[in-house]
């Protein structure tokens, strides 16, 4: 029980905040008509069951190396398996590529969380509204004493955030289901016909409106990328809970919305119209969620650029180990800093959740459909078919979220692109170093270096004792480490 509840501080924070501002930003654009109501949150559910459930916990967490999960270790498994140059060369693109949209995304996780929360402050009785200055001004101050308590390592950081996470979602329970009680027939959502009546009303804007509802499953990506943290078990017992509470709350603001169709900020006016007197300690638990939404992010963000260093496609950073047991917790000063930096910006330029709403999702989605795409490979290769059909399925529909959201581009989808791009370039700068200098390097056979070794040791003067030699440890399996297969860069 106790790792379920860590998991639940580290892994889920992103994806359990997105209550707060998913279906607020989606009746943005619809009226709150009853079919419309209906027909979105029958996509929320099944996009839950989908993306998070099959794809992640499913299908991404049933493979793994050293207990680590990501992006890189379906490149690694992937390269195991393939025996075409090509292909491989193919699939270190994608991984690159997958790799700089999660880095993206995780500078705009962090803005978008922290801004929706803090907004919440002006629904406070007897509060004047904030200014957009005010709500980033205080949104940067919680994200520097985030960033500032990321050195003292995720094992500490779950343990504190767990029950904060635990009961944030018993909260998203217990006013999702006091307002199902008041509309019982909202249940009825949970058939995906109701999908099929949506689209036919609004046409080509539902599926604009896709690249609003992807919001519910931001953060899925997380739960396989802080595997290494935890491990897969305690996670997926830990998604059964984190379901049930989700979709819930947002059955519960479904119904609520249909009561009353003025609502702007559905969560927390819910709550005030619910229970207004846990307003300000409801206020509190959320401020307290998104804090952990984002360290659920950074900490993904910090195994992802471990294991990129570790297969050579990043330069050397100084990382800290944050764990006498597990060297999978982990704490990199510079890559924390300059997300502080990148995330503070963010929060300046869009000054609101529902503005920075427009950039936020096509990264995410991005990454999602490339993960859906090595996991058909992958089983495809294995000859796991049955895995593969469902892997064909959810990839499908991550590619069609993932188009959807390419509409929000000169909405601000820009930052997202220009975020990614980033490190992508950082990527792509090192490895061709990496392999220029590979390609001007004399290696000697093994026969000629153990002739000159045993000349060299015969004539020179003996230190006694033991002595060791610290090698960089191989991102790859060990059979496969053969001149070509250490250096990944050999296949672009």
């Amino acid at each position: 029980m106790l790792r379920i509840i860590k998991a639940i501080g580290l892994v889920f924070g992103d994806i359990g905040t997105s209550p707060i501002y998913t279906l607020t930003v989606v009746f943005l654009l619809l009226p709150p008509t009853k079919e419309n109501v209906f027909g979105v949150l029958s996509i929320i559910f099944w996009t839950l069951i989908i993306i998070p459930t099959l794809q992640y916990t499913v299908l991404a967490m049933s493979l793994s190396l050293r207990g680590e999960g990501g992006t890189f270790i379906l490149f690694e498994i992937l390269r195991g398996l393939l025996t075409s140059k090509r292909a491989i060369s193919v699939v270190i693109l994608l991984s690159f590529l997958g790799i700089s949209l999660l880095m993206g995304d995780g500078v705009i996780t962090p803005a978008i969380s922290i801004l929706s929360a803090v907004e919440g402050i002006s629904y406070v009785p007897g509060f004047r509204p904030l200014t957009e200055m005010e709500v980033v001004f205080i949104s940067i101050l919680i994200a520097l004493g985030l960033f500032t308590f990321q050195s003292r390592g995720t094992e500490t950081v779950s343990g504190t955030f767990g029950p904060i996470m635990s009961l944030w979602f018993g909260s998203l329970f217990l006013l999702g289901f006091l307002n199902i009680i008041k509309m019982p027939e909202i249940l009825k959502a949970i058939s995906p016909h109701y999908i099929f009546q949506f689209f036919k009303i609004n046409g080509w804007k539902a599926y604009l409106v896709l690249g609003e509802t992807i919001l519910c499953a931001t953060g899925a990506e997380a739960m396989y990328a802080d595997m290494g943290h935890l491990g897969a078990k305690p996670i997926k017992q830990a998604w059964k809970l984190v379901f049930l509470a989700l979709v819930t709350n947002y059955f519960g603001q479904g119904a609520y919305l249909l009561l009353n169709p003025e609502t702007k900020s559905v969560l927390f006016e819910m709550c005030l119209g619910t229970l207004s007197f846990f307003y300000i300690p409801f206020l509190i638990i959320a401020l307290l969620a998104t804090i952990i939404a984002s360290q659920a992010m950074i900490s993904g963000m910090f195994s992802i650029i471990y294991q990129a260093i570790t297969a050579r496609f990043l330069p050397i950073f100084k990382v800290k180990y944050t764990s006498a047991e597990l060297p999978s917790q982990i704490y990199i000063p510079t890559v924390n800093w300059l997300l502080f930096l990148a995330v503070s910006f963010i929060m300046y330029e869009f000054k609101s959740s529902s503005s920075l709403a427009g950039a936020y999702g096509l990264a995410v989605a991005g990454n999602m459909t490339i993960t859906g795409i090595f996991l058909i490979i992958i089983f495809y290769l294995k000859r796991h078919f049955s895995f593969m059909n469902i892997a064909i399925f959810t990839a499908i529909t991550t590619f069609i979220y993932f188009t959807s959201t390419l509409f929000k581009f000169p909405h601000g989808g820009y930052w997202a692109v220009a975020l990614a791009s980033f490190p992508l370039s950082i990527i792509l700068l090192y490895t061709n170093g990496q392999k220029r200098l590979y390609r001007f390097t004399n290696f000697l056979s093994k026969e000629e270096f153990i002739n000159k070794f045993e000349r060299f040791y015969a004539t020179n003067p003996k230190i006694p004792g033991t002595a060791l030699f610290f090698n960089k440890r191989s991102f790859c399996f060990s059979s496969l480490c053969n001149r070509n297969s250490f250096f990944p860069w050999n296949y672009l």
